[in-house]
Formats: C-alpha cells, sequence, structure tokens
C-alpha cells in the first residue's frame, strides 16, 4: 500500500530537467557512476547513480534526465551525491525517466 502525501508536501520536492555532462567509475563501487549534471540556473551538480548495471557512460552523456535537486546531501563511496535520478524500476532494469521533448536545463517538473 502506498501512503499519500500532501500538497504541501509535493511541492517542497524539487524536481527539474538536467543534461548529463561527464560521467565516472567510483573506485570501488560495483554499482554506482560519478554523474556531472548541467541543471540550468542551479548550475552543476553531481550525483552518485546506481546504474551501472543498466547504462554504459557513453549513452547517458548528453541524455536529459528528471533530477530530484533539493535532497539532501550525501556521501557516497567517497562523493557528494547533491541529489537523486528518478528512474522507474521495471523489475529488470532502473530506467531513467526523461522529458519527451528537449527543455531548458533546470525546467522545473510540475
Amino acid at each position: 500500500m502506498t501512503s499519500s502525501v500532501n500538497y504541501d508536501q509535493f511541492s517542497a520536492l524539487d524536481i527539474r530537467v538536467a543534461t548529463i555532462k561527464a560521467v565516472e567509475n567510483i573506485e570501488g563501487a560495483d554499482r554506482l557512476y560519478k554523474i556531472t549534471l548541467d541543471a540550468g540556473e542551479l548550475g552543476e551538480r553531481t550525483v552518485a547513480a546506481g546504474i551501472k548495471a543498466f547504462y554504459q557512460p557513453e549513452e547517458l552523456i548528453g541524455r536529459q534526465v528528471v533530477y530530484l535537486a533539493n535532497l539532501e546531501a550525501r556521501l557516497l563511496k567517497g562523493v557528494e551525491s547533491q541529489g537523486m535520478l528518478l528512474a522507474a524500476d521495471s523489475g529488470e532494469a532502473a530506467v531513467l525517466l526523461q522529458p519527451a521533448a528537449t527543455v531548458p536545463d533546470g525546467s522545473k517538473v510540475r
């Protein structure tokens, strides 16, 4: 069962579109990539994303993704992750969410 959130809780989330600029392996991390994002007016952001089993770096660079920008920063394998990429769990893979058309980096998801 899913729990409900009220509108104020939802509106507190800062969900944006960002473009992946760089993807690096993290030493000692089997599942994580260090990903550099262009988040428009928010500037460049870094996230550690557990998508290594599902994507090669070259298929990620230049891709627009949906990004939770105001998630509290967390240190993962020595990388300060400044948010989270949003993905659907197909049961077999993590499928990154992306806009259906190109939009400016930093565009808010509503």
